[in-house]
């Protein structure tokens, strides 16, 4: 498996990926598939292409079987803070190391680039994304209650941080 960084040329395969995540797990995102699959390929390489979002993606050949986001904060006075978004590691690559080089590819960006502190959210009752980012070092600010609702049910997220100062 080879990690690297995703261009805009990569967008036809980081879309196709991104919405098989959403449709297998739409739990575990705040995007939903309906959404992202009406939005055109050119969203995608448009958003790989911005200087505030970075994505990396785990390849074999030309197969993507995971994939992992970086926002960086906008405005002055957050722009030392990241927001680690969209980790999916296909089902049938899974327990292979992929989502720890993913992580470990993303946490290297960020430190290279001046972030000091990167949040994310996992939703409450995914053990092996909860274990994954912990193992990184991150930990838990606390639980939101009701933060998404996908099909009239409601799910908690929690929401994690890792200094990296």
């Amino acid at each position: 498996m080879q990690v690297r960084r995703l261009v805009a040329a990569d967008a036809p395969v980081y879309r196709a990926v991104r919405l098989r995540a959403l449709r297998e797990h739409p739990e575990a995102f705040t995007s939903s598939y309906e959404e992202d699959a009406a939005q055109p390929v050119a969203m995608a390489a448009q958003r790989l292409g911005s200087a505030e979002f970075a994505a990396w993606g785990a390849f074999e050949g030309e197969a993507l079987y995971g994939i992992l986001g970086l926002e960086r904060e906008r405005r002055a006075k957050n722009r030392h803070k990241g927001i680690v978004v969209g980790m999916y590691v296909a089902p049938e690559v899974v327990r292979h190391g992929v989502g720890r080089a993913l992580l470990d590819a993303l946490v290297a960006h960020a430190r290279a680039i001046g972030i000091q502190s990167l949040v994310l959210t996992v939703t409450e009752g995914n053990a092996s994304a909860q274990a994954l980012y912990e193992q990184a070092g991150f930990r838990s600010m606390g639980v939101e209650p009701d933060a998404i609702r996908v099909g009239g049910r409601s799910y908690a997220k929690n929401h994690m941080h890792l200094d990296l100062r």
